[in-house]
């Protein structure tokens, strides 16, 4: 099972291996042993909201193989997780600033492997599951690390959601168009209209092991 209860279909990457000194040789060559990546934004809009309960909100995304990968929300039913290039707050849009890349750990998995697991994950980070505090880009995020590499981010990246309770309020007052980045609304316009290239879409169901 992956770490946030979702069934693990994958192969051998999702065993436990011993790495300890002298154990790399056992490693089989498929392993590419590549670097997780977490992208960290002010998003200084909202900041404007809770600098003066000493809270800074970021959004996240984890890069992988050359692609980062983030969380959303919108309406429907389906995955509000999305792809940008690393480290482009254009795609974002204007409220996101870029701030610093933390490097979470090492994976195993394959690019082909993160792709399943991201189409695993679009099942429980759905759109209209997106909430600020409970169930954010952040959460995803760390999510995603721990499957790829038993690591969480850091907790300072999602302190807001630890201090929610203080904050009840912030959700229902910010602008929807706050929460939901450009590249976010740019796939859901693709998802809708059938002329936007395959590569834009949603993507299918993963072959059957």
């Amino acid at each position: 099972m992956f770490s946030n209860g979702l069934a693990c279909n994958l192969p051998f990457s999702c065993m436990s291996i011993n790495r300890d000194s002298g154990s790399d040789e056992l490693l089989p060559s498929k392993m590419s042993r590549e670097p997780v990546l977490l992208n960290v934004y002010d998003m200084y809009k909202i900041n404007e909201f809770t600098t003066n309960i000493g809270l800074g909100v970021f959004h996240s995304g984890v890069e992988i193989y050359g692609t980062e990968y983030a969380y959303g929300g919108h309406q429907y039913p389906f995955t509000g997780i999305f792809e940008i290039n690393p480290r482009d707050e254009t795609d974002l849009g204007e409220q996101f600033k870029f701030r610093q890349t933390v490097q979470i750990g090492y994976t195993d998995f394959t690019e082909d492997d993160v792709k399943r697991i991201i189409y695993e994950l679009g099942k429980e980070f759905r759109g209209d599951r997106y909430h600020l505090m409970n169930n954010n880009c952040n959460h995803f995020s760390g999510a995603f690390t721990k499957i790829l590499c038993g690591q969480d981010i850091p907790a300072w990246v999602n302190r807001l959601a630890y201090f929610s309770s203080w904050v009840p309020f912030l959700e229902r007052c910010l602008p929807k168009e706050w929460l939901m980045p450009m590249a976010l609304q740019h796939s859901l316009s693709c998802h809708r209209d059938s002329t936007c290239s395959e590569a834009s879409t949603p993507p299918p169901p993963p072959p059957p092991y």
